[in-house]
């Protein structure tokens, strides 16, 4: 770990009150998220590039809709 990312966990922890795991629990956490939606939007990109995928996604949101509807009808 260099100085400068150990200096900015002291300053953080300082600054949020906590220890510098739970900081780097929460930045893991977090990086984690920022990747998991990364991902899903390069997997959406690449069903959108296949015009016959993204077809079949449409035509299952469809269906999907149909059903929520149905589902809130009855409520």
């Amino acid at each position: 770990m260099t100085e400068l990312t150990q200096r900015t966990l002291r300053d953080l922890a300082q600054e949020m009150d906590e220890p510098i795991q739970e900081v780097v629990s929460k930045a893991v956490e977090a990086y984690r998220r920022q990747r998991l939606l990364e991902q899903t939007n390069a997997a959406y990109a690449a069903l959108r590039s296949d015009p016959e995928g993204w077809r079949e996604e449409l035509e299952e949101r469809e269906l999907w809709d149909n059903t929520l509807a149905d589902i809130s009808d009855d409520e």
